[in-house]
């Protein structure tokens, strides 16, 4: 069976922005049998764990990667060269190890996939994708958000 590229937090890394994991039941199930690979663009890309929480600015993670839009943290910290190249890594990961699918964290400015926050830091959604889902999805992989988080 082909590999799956997972956001670490999902399979219980502690490292997503507070320092904590999203593992769950529904999504260990989901992937029951698969060939897991666990990964965490933020971390890859340099950012701490624990670190501030980070939105999109100026569009989703397609226009990240053309230019048009900013990652930025809740203080106002541009963090958009450290999202690009952990995205950058999770792809060349993900074509190692032979993953033609993703699952990924869903409403992540890094992993979500069709909705994400909208910048203002209040918990609003949008329509969009992170930079990591939007750097794979234009490499030819499937990407999905996660079921049970």
């Amino acid at each position: 069976m082909e590999a799956i590229l997972v956001s670490a937090c999902l399979r219980g890394v502690p490292c997503r922005f507070d320092g904590r994991h999203k593992a769950s039941a529904v999504f260990a199930e989901a992937v029951a049998g698969r060939d897991v690979v666990p990964f965490c663009p933020e971390v890859a890309g340099g950012l701490a764990t624990p670190r501030r929480p980070a939105e999109l600015v100026g569009g989703d993670g397609h226009d990240v990667l053309d230019g048009t839009a900013r990652v930025v943290d809740d203080t106002g910290q541009d963090v958009t060269e450290q999202f690009v190249a952990g995205a950058r890594r999770a792809l060349a990961v993900a074509r190692r190890t032979g993953c033609g699918e993703a699952l990924l964290m869903p409403r992540s400015p890094s992993c979500g996939r069709g909705t994400v926050h909208d910048g203002s830091f209040t918990g609003e959604l949008v329509p969009g994708d992170g930079v990591t889902a939007a750097l794979l999805e234009r490499a030819g992989i499937t990407v999905r958000p996660a079921p049970g988080v």
